[in-house]
């Protein structure tokens, strides 16, 4: 048994190609995410013929900079990922590659990202970056361990790609572009506090304070839920009462947003691994099908 046991890990490891162990250390589709969340910020935002050229350079340096983030952040969480079943088998704690070769990907990804955007977009844009990029890594990393808060201090970095196309089409914050940046902020805590209680614990084996961990009855977690869903209803129809879309986008949003709080509503009465499955998933629906009215009904 102890003969056998390392070749089968060393056949687990040779099994995944370099390309599937570099998009598992990017987060594939949380940086797909954080892509498409940008380009619908820039197609809002842009005025006029599209720019092409200023679209691919502004999602190159934002997947730069967004793939560079989910390497450091997998850098400084290996020890606490190699504890939790959903994490363990990431690049670093399944040992497919080494810390030192990590931190020269994602601190070259993430500096190239950020140069390429002041540089071919605008330094606002970049700033952007910066911010989110330093707020990911440096606040809302740590204070995963610290306290249940760093859902909602870590749904601000998460929420700044689509600002950040904003920016990039038109080279201002404004009120217009902060709507997105909110509609983004609030869509994040249900879905989070869905994956927290499904994980609940798995999270406290690790050390992370998550609300859950704390929260064992449910009643702050749902409140939470519940509370965001109802917030997310007025803010997602801002982008019709700003000018930026028209009334299929106003009847879809009302429709979607009325759905995923009926769902924070089942999961607040019915506290189980399912009904947060089924909120979690509502969340991966709504986001995209929103997205998609923008794209479609925007007021030229």
């Amino acid at each position: 048994m102890k003969a056998t046991a390392p070749s089968l890990g060393a056949a687990v490891v040779a099994d995944k190609s370099r390309f599937t162990v570099f998009s598992e250390l990017v987060k594939a589709r949380l940086t797909f995410l954080v892509l498409l969340t940008t380009l619908v910020g820039f197609y809002v935002g842009f005025h006029g013929a599209l720019d092409y050229l200023l679209l691919f350079h502004t999602l190159l340096g934002t997947g730069l900079m967004a793939s560079g983030a989910a390497a450091l952040n997998q850098l400084l969480e290996r020890k606490y990922d190699a504890l939790m079943r959903r994490t363990e088998d990431r690049p670093l704690p399944s040992g497919r590659l080494r810390p030192d070769t990590v931190l020269i990907f994602g601190g070259l990804c993430s500096a190239a990202g950020l140069v390429h955007l002041a540089i071919a977009v605008n330094l606002l844009t970049s700033l952007l970056g910066g911010i989110t990029l330093g707020s990911y890594l440096f606040i809302y990393t740590p204070l995963k361990r610290v306290t249940p808060l760093n859902t909602a201090i870590g749904a601000v970095p998460g929420a700044l790609p689509p600002l950040m196309g904003w920016t990039a089409a038109g080279g201002e914050i404004n009120v217009e572009g902060w709507s997105l940046f909110a509609i983004l902020f609030f869509w994040q805590l249900p879905h989070f506090l869905a994956i927290a209680w499904i994980y609940r614990e798995d999270y406290a084996k690790a050390g992370f304070a998550m609300l859950p961990v704390f929260d064992p009855d449910g009643q702050h977690t749902s409140r939470q839920a519940v509370s965001h869903t109802l917030g997310l209803l007025p803010i997602s129809l801002c982008p019709f009462l700003f000018g930026l879309e028209g009334t299929v986008y106003l009847t879809g949003a009302l429709v979607l947003s009325l759905g995923f709080v009926w769902q924070a509503i089942r999961f607040s009465r019915d506290l189980t691994v399912q009904r947060a499955r089924q909120l979690f998933y509502a969340s991966i629906i709504y986001l995209p099908l929103l997205l998609g009215l923008m794209v479609f009904d925007k007021i030229k």
